[in-house]
């Protein structure tokens, strides 16, 4: 009899969370892309299979939003755009703008969303709002043949010398999504008021970046300042990369790239450190 009853209790596995920091695992998350390849795919097929008006919408949000930005700021302001016709300087600063912003919401709700899955299987926590920023990228490579087709009407062509620089610039935006999608995400597990907050943000945070006006328009004393927004960095060295107009500061890239790099890694930081509690307080 004794023996039977060791013998059940050595069946039972007690599974608690790790006690302490609990580092990202970049080979666990390697041998997971499938399921974050499951995750963006779904998330795009969703998004295009059950709207009306299906890839339109990546087309008309982006081109709506460039005609009144220039009705607004660029003919009634007079904000100026460097020599470069104001429709296509502006929608150059908008299509990393768009993808950015467009990830940023995902990511920071794509936990509260994945609260079923999250309670039920194992998996990497990051794989969910790294997905999340990927389907963007959709919206990103269709809103690119408008830019083409404003560019042929301007009779404006791309710089071949620095060209190559637009996939660095959206990879740095991609990478800045990431860290502060990933610390909104696992904030808004513990705070839902976090996700009524990204809209606000979001906004505040556009004005704040050169998408509708030249950084050269701040006051030369501050522009160290506004380049702690990292967008900034993003944005200049885009439109420096496919209009070859203004070559971005030295020191405004180095404090944009160091913000952004901060920002990934306390992104990193704080998911790794919040997601033990994930399942018990989605």
């Amino acid at each position: 009899m004794a023996e039977s009853a060791e013998a059940g209790r050595a069946d039972w596995i007690l599974i608690e969370p790790e006690s302490g920091f609990s580092p990202i695992r970049l080979r666990e998350l390697w041998a997971h892309r499938e399921l974050l390849g499951f995750f963006a795919w779904r998330d795009v097929a969703v998004r295009y299979k059950q709207s009306l008006l299906g890839v339109l919408w990546a087309l008309l949000t982006p081109l709506v939003t460039v005609i009144i930005f220039t009705v607004i700021f660029g003919n009634v302001a007079a904000i100026g755009s460097l020599g470069i016709p104001y429709p296509v300087f502006c929608f150059v600063g908008l299509l990393p703008w768009l993808f950015f912003a467009q990830s940023v919401q995902r990511a920071t709700l794509s936990m509260v969303a994945e609260r079923n899955l999250l309670t039920k299987v194992y998996f990497p926590r990051l794989i969910v709002p790294i997905a999340a920023t990927l389907a963007p990228l959709v919206d990103l490579a269709i809103a690119s043949s408008i830019l083409a087709a404003m560019m042929t009407w301007y009779g404006l062509a791309p710089n071949a010398r620095a060209l190559y620089l637009a996939p660095l610039c959206l990879a740095w935006a991609w990478f800045l999504a990431i860290g502060v999608g990933s610390l909104l995400s696992a904030l808004n597990v513990h705070f839902r008021d976090v996700g009524q907050m990204i809209p606000f943000l979001i906004q505040v945070w556009m004005y704040a970046s050169p998408v509708i006006y030249p950084s050269t328009i701040i006051p030369e004393h501050l522009r160290w300042v506004h380049a702690l927004n990292p967008m900034v960095g993003v944005i200049a060295w885009l439109r420096f990369a496919v209009l070859w107009n203004h070559h971005p500061p030295v020191l405004s890239t180095a404090i944009s790239l160091t913000v952004s790099i901060a920002l990934f890694a306390l992104g990193m930081v704080c998911f790794a450190r919040m997601q033990r509690s994930f399942a018990d307080v989605v």
